[in-house]
């Protein structure tokens, strides 16, 4: 797949993701430093809302956006917002904006997801804009990779995809 980032050729790491496959175990950081692994999550719906950086308007209304819907889903969903902004930075933010509903992880570390899911962007080192909803048996049900990463990914289609699966 092709993407740009204000309009400029940018080149993703990794094997990308489809609709029916098995989703990928990995490992990323949470803000308080601990380990954050995506198999703890199985019997679950999760949402991965990807995001390059918080500190960027499109992904703060990224991370806002889903932290509202998560209050009407089923305790049966997960949304995990994943960028490469340090641990600190990602706390920092959710405290400035009240954001409580969504699990933040960074994938500065390793940049397991990044790799394993296709979204890692070789030339910024940062995440590309996505949406990754996984069912409770841990197949792979909605994929979307922002064609322009300065774009916002379709809020609707993916909710509307998570509410067919709860």
């Amino acid at each position: 797949m092709n993407i740009t980032f204000a309009g400029n050729k940018m080149t993703l790491l990794g094997s990308q993701v489809e609709v029916g496959q098995k989703a990928k175990a990995f490992k990323a950081t949470k803000n308080d430093l601990s380990d954050f692994n995506s198999e703890d999550l199985r019997g679950k719906v999760v949402v991965y809302s990807v995001a390059p950086s918080l500190d960027t308007s499109v992904c703060a209304i990224q991370a806002k956006k889903f932290n509202h819907d998560a209050l009407k889903l089923s305790d049966d969903v997960v949304i995990v917002t994943i960028t490469e902004d340090l641990p600190f930075a990602q706390k920092r933010f959710c405290a400035n904006e009240d954001i409580a509903n969504l699990e933040m992880v960074s994938d500065y570390k390793e940049r397991e997801f990044g790799e394993k899911y296709g979204f890692l962007i070789d030339e910024l080192k940062l995440l590309a804009r996505g949406v990754v909803v996984v069912d409770k048996e841990g197949v792979i049900q909605y994929v979307e990779y922002v064609p322009e990463v300065t774009n916002e990914v379709n809020f609707d289609a993916a909710l509307e995809k998570v509410k067919e699966l709860i």
